[in-house]
Protein backbone atom coordinates (compact mmCIF):
# COMPACT_ATOMS: atom_id res chain seq x y z
CA UNK A 1 0.00 0.00 0.00
CA UNK A 2 1.32 3.59 -1.37
CA UNK A 3 2.42 5.59 1.88
CA UNK A 4 1.74 8.92 0.12
CA UNK A 5 -1.73 9.64 -1.88
CA UNK A 6 0.90 11.10 -4.55
CA UNK A 7 2.62 7.63 -4.96
CA UNK A 8 -0.10 5.94 -7.25
CA UNK A 9 0.13 8.60 -9.72
CA UNK A 10 4.41 8.22 -9.38
CA UNK A 11 3.76 4.38 -10.00
CA UNK A 12 1.16 4.99 -13.13
CA UNK A 13 3.48 7.71 -14.32
CA UNK A 14 6.66 5.32 -14.73
CA UNK A 15 4.89 2.32 -15.56
CA UNK A 16 3.55 4.24 -18.64
CA UNK A 17 7.54 5.78 -19.45
CA UNK A 18 8.81 2.17 -19.44
CA UNK A 19 6.71 0.91 -22.08
CA UNK A 20 7.26 3.99 -23.62
CA UNK A 21 10.81 3.03 -23.03
CA UNK A 22 10.37 -0.47 -24.25
CA UNK A 23 9.30 0.85 -27.56
CA UNK A 24 11.96 3.39 -28.05
CA UNK A 25 14.01 -0.01 -27.71
CA UNK A 26 12.23 -1.16 -30.64
CA UNK A 27 12.59 2.52 -32.59
CA UNK A 28 16.39 1.75 -32.28
CA UNK A 29 16.36 -2.19 -33.35
CA UNK A 30 14.04 -1.28 -36.43
CA UNK A 31 16.88 1.89 -37.49
CA UNK A 32 14.06 4.17 -37.30
CA UNK A 33 15.42 8.30 -37.71
CA UNK A 34 17.46 9.49 -34.76
CA UNK A 35 15.69 12.31 -34.46
CA UNK A 36 12.74 10.44 -34.17
CA UNK A 37 14.15 8.07 -31.34
CA UNK A 38 15.76 11.42 -29.51
CA UNK A 39 12.01 12.80 -29.40
CA UNK A 40 10.75 10.04 -27.65
CA UNK A 41 13.83 9.43 -25.35
CA UNK A 42 13.20 13.26 -24.32
CA UNK A 43 9.79 12.28 -23.84
CA UNK A 44 10.94 9.51 -20.67
CA UNK A 45 13.25 11.77 -19.25
CA UNK A 46 11.01 14.44 -19.03
CA UNK A 47 8.00 11.42 -17.67
CA UNK A 48 10.82 10.40 -15.20
CA UNK A 49 12.02 13.90 -14.34
CA UNK A 50 8.32 14.72 -13.29
CA UNK A 51 7.81 11.69 -11.04
CA UNK A 52 10.73 12.58 -9.21
CA UNK A 53 9.90 16.13 -8.60
CA UNK A 54 6.58 15.12 -7.47
CA UNK A 55 8.02 12.72 -5.02
CA UNK A 56 10.48 14.89 -3.55
CA UNK A 57 7.31 17.55 -3.35
CA UNK A 58 5.31 15.04 -1.50
CA UNK A 59 8.40 14.21 0.56
CA UNK A 60 8.61 18.07 1.67
CA UNK A 61 5.24 18.55 1.98
CA UNK A 62 4.20 15.52 4.19
CA UNK A 63 6.41 14.54 5.98
CA UNK A 64 9.09 17.14 6.90
CA UNK A 65 6.58 19.29 7.38
CA UNK A 66 4.95 17.08 9.82
CA UNK A 67 8.35 16.53 11.72
CA UNK A 68 8.65 20.20 11.89
CA UNK A 69 5.27 21.00 13.38
CA UNK A 70 5.22 17.80 15.68
CA UNK A 71 8.47 19.24 17.11
CA UNK A 72 9.91 15.58 16.81
CA UNK A 73 13.22 17.17 14.88
CA UNK A 74 15.39 20.34 16.34
CA UNK A 75 15.19 22.61 13.61
CA UNK A 76 19.35 21.98 12.70
CA UNK A 77 17.93 18.40 11.96
CA UNK A 78 14.88 19.75 9.54
CA UNK A 79 17.33 21.17 7.79
CA UNK A 80 19.31 18.84 7.25
CA UNK A 81 16.87 16.38 5.62
CA UNK A 82 15.40 19.22 3.43
CA UNK A 83 19.02 19.41 2.29
CA UNK A 84 19.35 15.69 1.75
CA UNK A 85 16.28 15.76 -0.49
CA UNK A 86 16.43 18.59 -2.57
CA UNK A 87 19.74 17.49 -3.98
CA UNK A 88 17.19 15.25 -6.10
CA UNK A 89 15.91 17.84 -7.85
Amino acid sequence: MPLHASHPAIIKRLKRAEGHLRSIVTMIEEGRPCEEIAQQLQAVESAIVNAKKTLVHDHIDHCLAHVVSQGAQDAEASVRAFKAITKYL
